[in-house]
């Protein structure tokens, strides 16, 4: 049974403008709003969509991040930088629409910095939505320090700690970022490191929190398809310009006569470029994943944590192909817990695809570690259990 406050409450959240941020706690804030809070929602203009429709009032700035083109720096301390500056310029705009509309809880995204900024100045709860791992024990001696053994890692901590003292922020640059006060994990249990040592008093692991999206459409098999095993393969949406790729599994996957094959090829791709398609394989630039994935019997995937998420939720065996930052971390992890097989870019080879593919559809072993993860996922509670968390930090008039 869900806790209720004995008031309605001003909940905010802060986030960043990238969408693999935005979503997974939307059904979060749909669920405040439908039980009476005032929720409003700080973020750049351009999720102003992803947004409307869950209930909450926006609250507008503009971010510097490189949201539309993706130009993400390679040097991790670089991207590093980029949040920090985000957090500098974006803070004055997100104080002046709360300074004199304090909210009771804020809820933040794990670089929405001006957040915990607020929270520890002004001394109002506040919680981390992340749609990633959180620390462990260790984190600091593990992680970290490979962290700060980078090129330039040195005078971007400086920077950060400089930063949070002028804004009469108590806490340096390492514990402000990574050791929230109180967090709401949006993973699965399944892909966070050394689980068992994660703080149970600061961290709790909703798992992902879908909602139903039918407003982003359904999908059905096209005429002659029904009956088939259906293969996504989605690369996401930030790193998606893989011609040579989606030709391998154009190549792999083709033909197959028990298989019909979706492929998401993103807006940057040269589609004359696939070459001929296979009649079992559709390519679209977009497709509704989720509704694709709750029919679909295997997954080719970059990795994000999003679709990770997707893939275990759904008991979807999938072939991991990072692109990018934690994506290859998140490989592993799939791998690990022996529902997925990582093939790195330069070595999906059509061979190699297909052979994964049959792989990991007949093994008896993938498929009951995969509706062990499930069963886990679809009896977390999800938004609603999140919802009640959130509650139980509004304090009492």
């Amino acid at each position: 049974m869900s806790r209720r406050t004995r008031r309605p409450a001003h909940i905010a959240m802060v986030g960043t403008p990238a969408v693999s941020h935005v979503i997974p706690s939307l059904e979060i804030i749909r669920e405040l709003a439908s039980r009476g809070h005032r929720v409003t929602y700080a973020n750049d203009p351009r999720v102003a969509g992803l947004v409307a429709g869950t209930g909450a009032e926006p609250v507008r700035f503009a971010s510097t991040l490189p949201v539309d083109d993706y130009s993400w720096p390679e040097d991790p301390v670089a991207a590093m930088g980029l949040f920090l500056d985000d957090a500098i310029a974006t803070l004055p705009a997100v104080r002046r629409a709360y300074r004199d509309d304090r909210p009771d809880v804020l809820l933040y995204d794990i670089a929405g910095y001006s957040a915990r900024v607020l929270a520890e100045t002004w001394g109002i709860p506040a919680v981390q939505l992340s749609p990633t791992y959180v620390a462990w024990k260790g984190y600091e001696e593990e992680a970290g320090a490979r962290v700060r053994a980078l090129p330039g890692a040195g005078a971007y901590f400086a920077r950060f700690d400089a930063w949070l003292t002028e804004q009469g922020v108590p806490l340096g640059a390492e514990e402000f970022a990574g050791r929230p006060r109180r967090v709401l994990a949006l993973i699965p249990r399944a892909m966070q490191p050394f689980a068992d040592t994660v703080d149970p008093w600061v961290a709790d692991f909703v798992g992902p929190c879908f909602g139903d999206r039918s407003e982003q459409g359904e999908w059905r098999p096209p005429p002659g398809a029904e009956g088939k095993k259906v293969l996504l393969v989605s690369m996401g949406t930030s790193f998606t310009d893989l011609p040579g790729f989606y030709r391998a599994c154009l190549r792999a996957f083709g033909g197959l006569p028990d298989w019909h094959v979706v492929l998401q090829v993103g807006r940057a791709v040269d589609l004359g470029a696939l070459g001929p398609v296979p009649d079992n394989t559709e390519v679209h630039r977009w497709v509704p994943q989720l509704a694709i994935l709750k029919q679909a019997s295997a997954f080719v995937t970059h990795a994000g944590m999003g679709g990770s998420s997707e893939g275990l939720y759904c008991g979807v065996p999938m072939i991991a192909v990072p692109q990018f930052a934690d994506q290859f971390a998140n490989a592993d992890a799939l791998q690990d817990q022996g529902v997925a097989r990582r093939i790195d870019t330069g070595e999906a080879t059509a061979e190699r695809l297909r052979a994964a593919l049959e792989e990991l559809t007949s093994s008896p072993r993938v498929a009951a570690r995969l509706a062990e993860i499930g069963a886990e996922l679809r009896g977390r509670g999800g938004a609603g259990y999140a919802a009640d968390l959130i509650e139980a930090e509004i304090r009492e008039e």
